[in-house]
This record gives C-alpha cells, sequence and structure tokens, in this order.
C-alpha cells in the first residue's frame, strides 16, 4: 500500500545535472521526514540528504553546495536536484521515509523505501 517511486535518473557527462523525483503515496507525506541514499556497486548504502518535516535540510559534506533537496507537500513528492555531478555520484538513488526519529543518516531508521533509479555520470 505504501510506494515510493524514484523517477529521473539516466546517463549525464561530468559537470552535467539531473533531477530526481520521489513520489510517495499510502502514509502522511507531509508529517514525515524523507531522505535520499544511494548505493555504488560493492559499497554500503551512503546518506545523500534529508529533509524534515518542519523544512529543515542536512546534505552529507560530499554534495553539499552541489544537489538540493526540496518537496511538495500538496504532490507528495521529494526532488534530488543534482548539479556539477562527479563520476563518483554515479550510484542507484534511493528515496526512503520515516515517521519517527533516529540517526537521520542510517538507512535503518527509515520505515519505507523506493525501488532506487540509476545514475551514471561518464563522459
Amino acid at each position: 500500500q505504501v510506494r515510493l517511486v524514484e523517477s529521473g535518473g539516466g546517463l549525464v557527462q561530468p559537470g552535467g545535472s539531473l533531477r530526481l523525483s520521489c513520489a510517495a503515496s499510502g502514509f502522511t507525506f507531509s508529517s514525515y521526514t524523507m531522505g535520499w541514499f544511494r548505493q555504488a556497486p560493492g559499497k554500503e548504502r551512503e546518506f545523500v540528504g534529508v529533509s524534515w518535516s518542519g523544512g529543515s535540510i542536512v546534505y552529507a559534506d560530499s554534495v553539499k553546495g552541489r544537489f538540493t533537496i526540496s518537496r511538495d507537500n500538496a504532490k507528495n513528492t521529494v526532488y534530488l536536484q543534482m548539479n556539477s555531478l562527479k563520476p563518483e555520484d554515479t550510484a542507484v538513488y534511493y528515496c526512503a521515509a520515516r515517521g519517527g526519529s533516529g540517526s537521520y543518516a542510517n538507512p535503518v531508521a527509515y520505515d519505507y523505501w523506493g525501488q532506487g533509479t540509476q545514475v551514471t555520470v561518464s563522459s
């Protein structure tokens, strides 16, 4: 019943941009914390950024200044705008949701996950 569906991934050259979307349904989106994570082959799932229901946003140091999270509660959608992309940004990107508290950078703290969307940065 709960669904998180990512879209917008693809192949982009270094320095390029992509905007990922995550459409949510089946829960009260506006009251949930929404996180973005990524996972590269052979690596653990990595925190990218998080948007709290109250409006605060925190980013990982690796993407700070390049990525921007926004959310449209009326559309039950959270976005990840990615600029100045680097090859090391290549990964499957996931959105996640949680209604409670905990370590925002820990994937275990999140209740729901999307299927992921592939982002490949290559010349």
